[in-house]
């Protein structure tokens, strides 16, 4: 049998290396044309589609030159046949790459791996080369090509049998899809190649190659259309981010959220078709992403759309008129990537968190002020995971702040209102309003409340050593804390372990609306309040009130809020309702507190409302609570002067 007019011992064919070369084609355009999960191994997965390409481009060239042997040196052969070996030996290394990054192996083993590939390829092609040009391996010696060692085969063989191992040897750190996906494809070419090796032919050497090749498009790359919508998936999308965030490309992004949506298995098709119509007519090379059912995010090129800003505008104009017609609800988030948000590719939490500070049915252009909020908030976010992760009661990033309380009758300070703060850092002094609905919401909340409630106990403690007049400091806590088992035993456990009287302590909660919460709050109040631990109703007058509830739970003291102070004095009716409700408080044995008070005026008619304590600007803004002693009296100064006061 020939290749060419070169005689070779093996038969060759060139039907298969044509469809292969057909095949690396196909793939090329359908890489440009679809949408490919384009990953930081993508461009190695070019280069192993170039490489098979590559081959079988030789294996042709070499059976086309080969009917004119008698115009090409044989050293052009032999070059071709080395080149041919090179790049398959190169597919081999890279392929394994690929096998070793679903491993996920530490950074030691994963050196010693790719040092172990790295020298399995240089070794193999410094013998392939120095084998052909010493005639050791491929040479032609008048009108026949010999092989005295095949090299390529050995290096085949122990490329084959590192990527069994690691494979294996690991499978338990391996999806078992991609464990066996990326298996069966490499035992389907070694197969191929033995029953070639038996058939003494050399035919499918490269079109083996493509096996492993679409196993990989496949298990990794492989992103399918949304034929409704026309999108691709999340993953689609934060690739994309990252792929033009590593070559410095600016993309812009517009996120439609249909809320109503987002609880749904598909949109209305007219809805889909209106989309999918909506924005192929606008944007040239957009890509529309289909991030939940109802979250759509389409990215372009700014580079390719000069005049988006314009096309932005007319789409909008667009929209209003789609909106009227299906008056469906919706937030539209519009801007372009910037690297601090691309380079952790967070850009859909970013818009939800834009998303959250805008009303329904409307358009947000997300601008430098956003982002630096948004970096703010995840900054805030880790530090929280962090502090509660932890779990040091003297983490010094939780700071405790509080406001001294006069104590009418006794006409001093003796109470005062705990308060939290952060000290961090990147962003210094944080306050409540920015970090306590983020620890609300990531339940990260109790842990906070439990360093400010044990700091607390730790200054009543030295202010008692100190012989301060202390009669009780109050800590707030959520609602949903209490939820908590752990919650009463947590109270108590701080308490008892820094060592003070259980009554020098208050928690402050607000009411709940929840029938189920109410009484879980009745449950844990009745269990503290055995204890010892005095109770404070806060935020009374705002939102939900429901006096039967209040009255079943065994309150110590109702906190009026700053709105009453404010309601009571635009007119006397206001006034008397205000004063009204404190008195029937006051009748019922509860002890009430005005909060906000802010002038003499405040405090005057606030006293004449039946207040028994009143907190505001008028006495202290928040301080730290080492500067109470400012506010607090020593009661052996008392003491001594009740003694310098003659008997009657």
């Amino acid at each position: 049998m020939t290749y060419g007019s070169v005689m070779l011992l093996t038969t060759y064919s060139p039907v298969a290396d044509v469809v292969t070369v057909t095949c690396c084609i196909v793939f090329a355009i359908l890489i440009k044309i679809a949408y490919i999960n384009k990953s930081k191994s993508f461009s190695i997965f070019k280069i192993m589609l170039g490489l098979v390409f590559v081959a079988a481009s030789i294996d042709l060239v070499y059976f086309i030159m080969g009917d004119k042997r008698g115009i090409w040196p044989d050293f052009i052969f032999e070059t071709l046949h080395v080149l041919k070996h090179l790049s398959l030996m190169t597919y081999l290394f890279f392929y394994t790459m690929y096998i070793k990054k679903p491993i996920w192996l530490d950074k030691r083993k994963n050196r010693i791996y790719t040092i172990i590939a790295s020298s399995l390829l240089g070794l193999f092609a410094l013998g392939e080369i120095l084998g052909c040009i010493f005639h050791v391996t491929f040479f032609i010696q008048g009108s026949k090509g010999h092989t005295n060692i095949d090299i390529f085969a050995v290096a085949y063989v122990s490329f084959v049998l590192l990527m069994y191992f690691m494979a294996f040897y690991y499978r338990e750190r391996v999806v078992k899809q991609i464990l066996w996906g990326f298996s069966i494809a490499s035992g389907l070419a070694v197969v191929l190649l033995v029953v070639q090796n038996i058939f003494d032919d050399i035919s499918y050497t490269c079109a083996s190659y493509l096996f492993p090749t679409v196993a990989i498009l496949y298990l990794v790359h492989a992103n399918p259309f949304d034929l409704e919508t026309g999108a691709v998936t999340e993953i689609a999308f934060e690739d994309m981010v990252e792929d033009n965030y590593n070559h410095g490309h600016e993309l812009c992004i517009m996120s439609l959220y249909l809320h109503e949506f987002d609880n749904v298995h598909k949109m209305p098709v007219e809805i889909t078709t209106t989309i999918r119509n909506y924005y192929s007519s606008y944007i040239r090379n957009a890509v529309l992403f289909r991030i939940t059912n109802g979250r759509l995010i389409l990215a372009f090129s700014t580079a390719k759309n000069p005049e988006y800003e314009n096309v932005i505008n007319r789409m909008l104009i667009r929209f209003d008129e789609e909106y009227a017609h299906y008056n469906v609800e919706y937030k539209i988030v519009i801007g372009k990537t910037v690297d601090a948000i691309s380079r952790d590719r967070d850009y859909v939490r970013f818009i939800q968190y834009v998303e959250s500070k805008m009303k329904q049915n409307d358009v947000k252009f997300y601008d430098d002020k956003d982002i630096q909020s948004y970096i703010d908030y995840n900054y805030i976010l880790s530090e929280l995971e962090d502090i509660h992760r932890k779990g040091d009661l003297e983490d010094p990033r939780v700071l405790v702040y509080c406001q001294p309380v006069y104590n009418i009758k006794r006409r001093k300070y003796d109470t005062a209102e705990a308060l939290m703060r952060l000290k961090l850092n990147r962003l210094g002094m944080v306050f409540p309003d920015q970090f306590i609905p983020l620890a609300e919401e990531h339940k990260l909340i109790h842990s906070l409340s439990k360093i400010i409630l044990h700091k607390t106990c730790r200054m009543i403690k030295g202010l008692i050593n100190m012989d301060y007049d202390v009669k009780r400091i109050s800590v707030n806590f959520s609602v949903g804390e209490l939820r908590e088992d752990s919650f009463c035993d947590d109270v108590r456990k701080i308490v008892n372990d820094v060592g003070i009287a259980v009554e020098k302590v208050a928690i402050e909660i607000t009411e709940s609306s929840s029938e189920s919460e109410f009484l879980m709050v009745k449950s844990r109040i009745m269990e503290l309040k055995d204890s010892g631990i005095k109770f404070y109703l806060d935020d009374f007058g705002t939102g939900y009130s429901n006096f039967e509830r209040i009255m079943e739970l065994p309150f110590d003291i109702i906190k009026f809020d700053r709105s009453l102070v404010i309601a009571s004095d635009k007119d006397k009716r206001s006034e008397d309702m205000v004063a009204s409700l404190a008195r029937m408080f006051s009748d019922m044995q509860y002890r009430v507190l005005y909060e906000g008070v802010e002038n003499d005026a405040d405090e005057e008619r606030c006293i004449e409302m039946y207040a028994n304590y009143l907190q505001g600007y008028k006495y202290s803004k928040p301080i730290p609570i080492e500067d109470l002693t400012r506010y607090f009296t020593k009661v052996v100064v008392e003491q001594a002067l009740t003694s310098e006061i003659p008997s009657a």
